[in-house]
């Protein structure tokens, strides 16, 4: 019988990162070397999550779809094999390169894979931007010209965020992050990226990093201008505030704001996820207590019979639902 799961994160090295997961969440980064990305749930080959707790700790992420899917996953369709989502903590303290993923029709012909995903702000500094999506009226001749300047910035949406502020990115949404910025991403499972520009910088071997200007051309949506940040009013249940900032069919995300002392029931049947933003859970099942800080995310397999939620303190978690959202 599986019960709510922990995995140990990923670290990875980015030459625009920094060390705010460790100063936010005391995670245990390398020394040393900036760190962009903590992959806190993975199947990628090479970068599968190891399970942290109970008497599984030690299997991965891909050993449990292996020999526990219908447990785990319910309904829930595999990608490729494998868990379908990725979901990250990203300490972006320099601008990222601007950036699309390829949509479905078109990443396969590219050599990708498709990336959709969705953006919460857990943390921003005063002023901190993001870069989502064309200027109202910018053609596809205007892009390529500007590319060739160098000026290709000039192009994207431009406008300040703060904490609390999310982002759906379908693939073919042109995208960056500004500088200041830690955001907790959830994505499909898949690691296909291709860089527009990158800001005239080197990487961390000390060489221009590459671009795919084919291959971006080839992904962006042209019709895609200004798109706002998610919107969503709060409906209250069992003494949280609850708004759905996605619902896709291939992720739902809910956020969840909770006073101290609630009990919440979660709905069996799917497998959920459970990334805290503030304050501290405990998360129980018929026999397992799986305690959760910010910065944590936990794993509810599909067939547990009853999970309740207790927030030791006023509380703030995402609820992610892989697949299609069953409301």
């Amino acid at each position: 019988m599986l019960y709510p799961l922990k995995f140990h994160p990923i670290f990875k090295e980015r030459v625009w990162g920094d060390r705010q997961i460790e100063r936010l969440y005391h995670k245990q980064l390398p020394p040393g070397v900036p760190i962009g990305e903590s992959w806190e749930i993975s199947d990628r080959p090479g970068d599968i999550s190891v399970l942290a707790n109970g008497p599984l700790a030690g299997k991965d992420l891909h050993w449990l779809v292996e020999n526990h899917k219908a447990d785990l996953l319910g309904s829930v369709k595999l990608q490729n094999g494998r868990f379908p989502l990725l979901i990250k903590i990203l300490d972006a303290q320099e601008k990222l390169s601007l950036q699309v993923h390829p949509p479905l029709d078109k990443a396969s012909a590219l050599g990708g894979e498709p990336k959709t995903e969705m953006w919460y702000i857990a943390n921003a500094a005063p002023g901190a931007e993001l870069y989502v999506g064309l200027k109202r009226g910018v053609t596809r001749a205007e892009f390529e010209r500007k590319i060739q300047e160098g000026t290709v910035a000039e192009c994207f949406h431009r406008f300040s965020v703060k904490a609390g502020d999310a982002m759906f990115l379908p693939s073919g949404r042109v995208h960056a992050i500004g500088a200041g910025l830690v955001i907790f991403e959830i994505q499909q499972n898949s690691d296909t990226t291709y860089r527009v520009f990158d800001w005239n910088r080197v990487g961390l071997d000390g060489k221009p990093r590459a671009l795919h200007v084919r291959e971006s051309l080839a992904s962006i949506n042209f019709n895609d201008f200004e798109p706002p940040p998610i919107q969503a009013e709060p409906v209250t249940r069992d003494g949280a505030k609850i708004k759905s900032l996605v619902r896709d069919p291939l992720f739902s995300v809910e956020i969840y704001e909770v006073p101290a002392g609630t009990n919440l029931r979660l709905p069996p049947g799917t497998v959920q996820i459970l990334a805290v933003v503030s304050g501290k859970l405990a998360v129980r099942d018929n026999a397992t207590t799986l305690d959760l800080v910010p910065g944590e995310f936990g794993m509810l397999p599909a067939t547990l019979p009853q999970t309740t939620i207790q927030t030791e303190a006023d509380s703030l978690f995402l609820r992610i639902e892989a697949g299609a959202s069953r409301k």
